[in-house]
């Protein structure tokens, strides 16, 4: 059976979405961070609808190379073997992980990344930014974003999961495999997407999302209608066959996240 391709006939009209009704130019949209007088300075990123339900969205130059450059310079050495939610490594999860500290970088991008999603969602609803490497062989089994386990969801901890955001950091020149597969979601069947999605991955294998450095996917975990997690939005980092690749989650929560919320409702997953 073919995917459907009614979202498909706009995608044209929907190239340059950005948080702001305004075009930024090719310097940038500038941005005087809410935490201060610094100024971000946002790429003039591009976003197209992958999915309408669940909300999927893939956005084309979320990452300057500067912001990716800085990224991995704080996070060398830093890598520690990847857990699950009950804190545990896992064979489901063979990659590395770290959590970045924050700076002006690092502020800007959750800035950027607050602003995507409108004006009500506060800073305190983000988890700590999560960078994940995978080398040969390294993958993350199928698995959804959002908790089933109720004691993960708690409003005093922030609740669940409303959204994620995978951006891709850094892809070495030999690496293949790697992809961002979401099996549940039909693939598009337009050519202009071969160059983000493996346009060669079999239809009843969904859709999966090349790694490409820069852009970003986009998706929302729970059913608007009552906030119960959507199935749909199960995906799995692919085993890296070759080179190196390193992506970086941005989570963000049903209300705000307090100091002194468990370190496992903070994002440890």
């Amino acid at each position: 059976m073919r995917p459907n391709t009614s979202l498909l006939s706009s995608i044209g009209a929907l190239v340059g979405l950005v948080a702001s009704s305004e075009q930024p130019d090719s310097s940038g949209l500038q941005i005087l961070l809410s935490s201060g007088d610094e100024i971000c300075v946002h790429p003039p990123y591009q976003v197209q609808i992958v999915s309408s339900s669940p909300l999927v969205m893939y956005i084309k130059d979320f990452l300057t190379e500067q912001e990716r450059a800085h990224l991995r310079a704080i996070s060398i050495n830093s890598f520690r073997h990847s857990v699950v939610a009950d804190g545990k490594r896992s064979a489901q999860r063979t990659s590395q992980s770290t959590y970045v500290e924050s700076d002006h970088v690092v502020r800007c991008i959750e800035e950027r990344a607050l602003a995507f999603q409108g004006r009500d969602v506060q800073p305190s609803q983000l988890e700590p930014l999560q960078l994940v490497k995978y080398a040969p062989g390294e993958h993350y089994h199928f698995h959804t974003d959002w908790f089933s386990d109720p004691a993960y969801k708690l409003a005093v901890n922030g609740g669940n999961r409303v959204s994620s955001f995978f951006a891709y950091i850094y892809v070495r020149n030999d690496t293949a495999g790697g992809g961002t597969n979401f099996p549940l979601l039909d693939p598009p069947v337009s050519d202009r997407w071969c160059d983000v999605v493996d346009c060669d991955e079999p239809y009843n294998r969904g859709l999966t999302f090349r790694p490409v450095e820069g852009n970003a996917v986009y998706w929302e975990n729970l059913h608007p209608e009552d906030g119960s997690g959507s199935q749909k939005t199960l995906h799995a980092g692919l085993p890296v066959t070759t080179g190196e690749k390193i992506g970086m989650n941005i989570w963000t929560r049903q209300a705000p996240l307090s100091d002194e919320a468990p370190r496992l409702s903070r994002g440890e997953s």
